[in-house]
């Protein structure tokens, strides 16, 4: 077994180009993982991370560099490789002839490892009432919601979500990130590639920001923010009927007699901190926006 304080995922040096290109697709990409750790893979269309997500799953062979996985490089691995970890991708694939409960029951079978029960799978992904409804009368969101159903049916160590929150309305998106969260706290690393700042920002301990083959930065969410946003408040407030807007430095904040006078009279509507979004940063550090 490898150490546990070894990264799940080591990428050095990570160089891919396609034949035809004029530049690599994947331009000396460096990274780690940690166990337990739901690492984000943020970027445009083109930036290099599903050709980086198909080399860690060992779809894509073509590469220079080094790639690691459980203390492993990967190309040491074999069959039982796909044993220990889960793969759910933005296009699901499903047999549409059978019902949601036999998908699963199905994929099970190619595993040696022993599934959870596949109605309690299907329960966790809001799927519990259509268990034996055949899939090809599914929509789209509840297909993504099978496909993440699937790639949990091994009880993966190492799981490889993209855009796992594709066509949910809200309620099931944040059921979803719910759920992947409690992966990561049962012990699962996940590696997640998305364009999507508000699952990125809600879900992940650490994000890469990922632009023309290169990783621009990494680090949490919350330093990111911290680091770019603008210490103070936004106040909101309505004097004579008319909406205004004020900011407030947070050096000055106690002091400010006028935001003071605004709160005794009760005329402030709205407070908020000026905490830069996610998008906000990326476009900050990749002068590039998603």
């Amino acid at each position: 077994m490898e150490n546990a304080g070894t990264p799940v995922i080591e990428v050095e040096d990570l160089r891919v180009r396609y034949r035809g290109a004029g530049t690599d697709a994947v331009a000396g990409m460096a990274f780690t993982v940690a166990p337990g750790e739901v690492f984000g893979f943020l970027g445009p269309s083109g930036a290099g991370k599903s050709t980086v997500q198909r080399i860690l799953t060992r779809l894509l062979r073509g590469y220079s560099g080094r790639a690691a996985a459980f203390g492993r490089p990967l190309e040491d691995w074999g069959g039982d490789y796909y044993e220990r970890i889960g793969v759910g991708f933005e296009l699901p694939v499903a047999f549409g002839k059978l019902t949601a409960a036999e998908n699963l029951a199905a994929v099970a079978r190619l595993y040696r490892r022993p599934a959870p029960p596949v109605r309690d799978l299907l329960e966790a992904v809001d799927l519990g009432g259509v268990a034996d409804r055949r899939v090809e009368g599914f929509s789209k969101g509840m297909r993504m919601r099978l496909n993440l159903a699937r790639a949990l049916v091994n009880r993966p160590d190492l799981l490889f979500l993209d855009e796992p929150t594709t066509g949910q309305d809200p309620v099931h998106a944040a059921a979803l990130r719910e759920l992947i969260r409690d992966q990561a706290r049962r012990g699962t690393t996940v590696f997640l590639t998305t364009h999507d700042m508000t699952t990125a920002d809600r879900l992940c301990d650490r994000v890469a920001f990922v632009v023309g083959g290169s990783i621009a930065a990494v680090d949490s969410p919350r330093a990111f923010k911290l680091r770019y946003g603008r210490p103070g408040v936004q106040v909101e407030y309505r004097v004579d009927g008319r909406l205004d807007v004020r900011q407030v430095p947070l050096d000055t904040l106690t002091a400010d007699s006028e935001l003071a006078e605004l709160l005794a009279r009760g005329a402030v509507e709205t407070v908020h901190t000026r905490e830069a979004s996610l998008d906000d940063v990326f476009a900050t550090v990749t002068e590039a926006r998603l």
